[in-house]
């Protein structure tokens, strides 16, 4: 039997050469070796890479979600990769196994669409918002989660095949969350598997200029493009609450509400409501699609 072949996509917008020659290297220091390893110039020149490494250019930045849609067609174009790995520029893989757990694990489970791997910085410590799940205590808790982190997983070729790729207007925030639950919908399972680490410096996501208002935009695109209609004022209710109440700068509030109402009044299609059935999947997984 063949096993399953494992494809690298890496962004990248130039100001890390030294990062990511580290993350290659340990690409290249795995037990089972990647098929292709892409990295993406996401409106940025690329650094020398090795010989093993296509290089793609982009004129111009197309955010996350553009630049991973890049990635993930020239890995498709080779026709030889059944899982997708996603990392960051600035992440290291400190296990040589991290691809041959992954691709046993996908072996073992033909319904297994995402695996999300554990964020930890230098000195192991996970941050809780690197935690997928509501009850964040223990990240070394895995199991069948809602949702996944960007910074390093893994995706079925199948399953994006069936549901597509990453929303391309989010450009930056909650993309993740918009494929998951695509994902969830069309019964494939999301998985958080914390024994496959993807080493990260730690940071704060406000360190993003447009971080409060694509998150705010963003969510409610995710609630207009995928919540059943009753869902949608619950949803944005509670996110406005949990903002202010989170919130401690007026500068990111103004922002916040700023993009909320981008969100309200701009289209983000298309639209197409998830099943009640995975709307009651995800209150039995823990985290129902209102929070």
């Amino acid at each position: 039997m063949r096993h399953s072949r494992v494809g690298v996509a890496i962004l990248t917008m130039g100001t890390r050469p030294a990062e990511l020659a580290r993350l290659l290297e340990s690409v290249a220091g795995q037990d089972t070796s990647a098929a292709r390893v892409v990295v993406v110039g996401n409106g940025s020149p690329l650094p020398s890479l090795p010989d093993w490494v296509t290089g793609l250019e982009l004129p111009e930045n197309l955010g996350v979600s553009g630049g991973r849609n890049a990635a993930l067609a020239r890995l498709q174009a080779f026709g030889d990769v059944d899982v997708v790995v996603d990392l960051d520029d600035d992440g290291l893989l400190i296990s040589s196994d991290v691809f041959t757990r992954l691709v046993e694990m996908y072996e073992a489970d033909p319904r297994l669409g995402i695996v999300g791997f554990r964020i930890a910085d230098e000195g192991g410590h996970t941050q809780r918002r690197h935690v997928p799940r509501l009850r964040a205590a223990d990240p070394m808790r895995g199991g069948l989660v809602t949702t996944f982190l960007g910074g390093g997983h893994g995706l079925s070729v199948r399953m994006l095949g069936e549901i597509g790729g990453w929303p391309e207007p989010f450009f930056y925030a909650h993309e993740e969350t918009d494929l998951a639950w695509r994902a969830l919908d069309a019964g494939w399972k999301v998985l958080y598997e914390p024994e496959l680490v993807l080493r990260h410096p730690r940071t704060s996501p406000t360190r993003h200029a447009v971080f409060h208002r694509m998150v705010a935009r963003n969510r409610v695109w995710l609630a207009k493009r995928h919540l059943p209609a009753p869902l949608v004022p619950v949803y944005l209710g509670t996110w406005v609450l949990l903002t202010l109440a989170r919130t401690r700068s007026v500068t990111g509030i103004r922002a916040w509400f700023g993009g909320f109402m981008e969100g309200l009044r701009t289209p983000c299609p298309p639209r197409r409501p998830m099943r009640w059935a995975t709307v009651w999947r995800m209150i039995r997984l823990g985290r129902p699609p209102v929070v």
